[in-house]
């Protein structure tokens, strides 16, 4: 690159002759402004603004589910829509709901300006809810350009969805998918065992590995085709359906093949051009060791915290929220540790067609949301 003087002293910078084509874009990723890692967006917003922009390439996004697995799934769905959207190659695995299944139930994507209407009141109350909002944060704030919680407030690069409506047919078929159903895996081979890890985890890791290389998500064969991603989902993870006695007792016989199966899987993604959600029940792990472990083996941890059967479902600071977000940890990558998120009062709310992810403001007036707090970080 070559720096050139511009226009009242300003300084460009200008390619230079013989540098060499640029790489291709991927679709549907952006560089991190904060350490150029490619970024894809997790399906939902208001989370890439809490992760510090999206999920970067190469990671493993941990869930751990809420206590009755409702919302866990939402933002599952979330993850893989997102890729349809964008033309990504996807990978769903599951031991309990069918794959196919899972892509028939995905969220339809509001693309263009018609679908504004089709939110209806739902928009118009969430915009009057972030001006009342951004009331409350600080004078030297309110000159800033208001944010609108539309979708086409924002770029390519993350999409909103009605969750009230699914995805079309002709859409899902248009991308390149994958799957893994453990009953069918276990019925057509013989039982095998790889490095004490339990049939089920043998057999996905096998699968994962294959996709990866013979797909070349790996950069074995980089003419093979278009630069794509992968995105991989796997469904509650570590539950008795996939074999694993940790959520059946608190001195599981099989304590390791979980660590073992993340361990290998994390060393796959950051050779390939891919990146993976995971949902676990967490709420059944009794062994708090194991719990730990498998954080430790995660880059980004996002628990989620329901209101159903609880207190504070009937507590007023809660009363137009459904659940809590917890942030245990996102990647600090090229280093041996994680960061913490610096956002630790996060709230959720589920409507009619939309979820929003929202914080409450050091000043005690409620929660606000993410888009403002989306508005403020751009700003500076």
């Amino acid at each position: 690159m070559a720096a050139a003087g511009g226009a009242r002293g300003c300084t460009s910078f200008q390619r230079r002759p013989g540098a060499g084509p640029r790489p291709p874009a991927v679709p549907g990723t952006r560089p991190s402004v904060r350490h150029g890692q490619l970024l894809l967006s997790s399906g939902l917003p208001s989370l890439d603004c809490v992760l510090g922009g999206g999920v970067a390439v190469g990671t493993l996004l941990l869930l751990e589910e809420d206590k009755y697995g409702l919302y866990s799934k939402l933002l599952f769905k979330y993850f893989l829509a997102e890729g349809v959207v964008c033309g990504h190659d996807l990978f769903i695995a599951s031991a309990r709901e069918h794959p196919d299944n899972i892509l028939k139930e995905l969220p339809a994507p509001l693309l263009d300006d018609t679908h504004q209407k089709e939110l209806g009141d739902e928009a118009a109350a969430v915009k009057s809810e972030d001006f009342h909002d951004s009331m409350k944060i600080a004078w030297r704030y309110q000159n800033l350009p208001k944010m609108e919680a539309s979708p086409t407030t924002y770029t390519k690069f993350g999409h909103y969805y009605d969750i009230s409506k699914k995805m079309s047919p002709e859409l899902c078929q248009s991308i390149k998918w994958h799957s893994f159903y453990l009953h069918e895996e276990l019925s057509f081979e013989p039982k095998m065992k790889t490095c004490n890890m339990n049939n089920g985890y043998a057999r996905l890791l096998q699968s994962i590995q294959r996709i990866i290389s013979q797909e070349g998500f790996d950069g074995s064969d980089p003419q093979k085709k278009q630069r794509n991603v992968l995105r991989i989902g796997i469904q509650s993870l570590g539950s008795i359906l996939w074999g694993d006695d940790i959520c059946c007792s608190d001195t599981p016989e099989d304590t390791h093949s979980l660590t073992k199966f993340l361990y290998v899987l994390r060393g796959l993604l950051r050779k390939s051009l891919s990146a993976c959600i995971i949902t676990v029940p967490a709420h059944l792990i009794q062994n708090k060791a194991i719990m730990e472990r498998v954080t430790n083996l995660s880059d980004v941890v996002v628990g989620l915290e329901s209101f159903i059967g609880s207190e504070r479902e009937t507590n007023p600071l809660y009363k137009d929220y459904h659940g809590l977000v917890h942030v245990h940890q996102i990647p600090r990558l090229n280093s041996l540790i994680c960061d913490v998120s610096d956002t630790k009062d996060l709230a959720f709310r589920l409507k009619r067609k939309l979820f929003t992810i929202e914080f409450k403001t050091s000043m005690g007036h409620g929660f606000s949301h993410l888009w403002i707090a989306h508005q403020l970080n751009n700003s500076f």
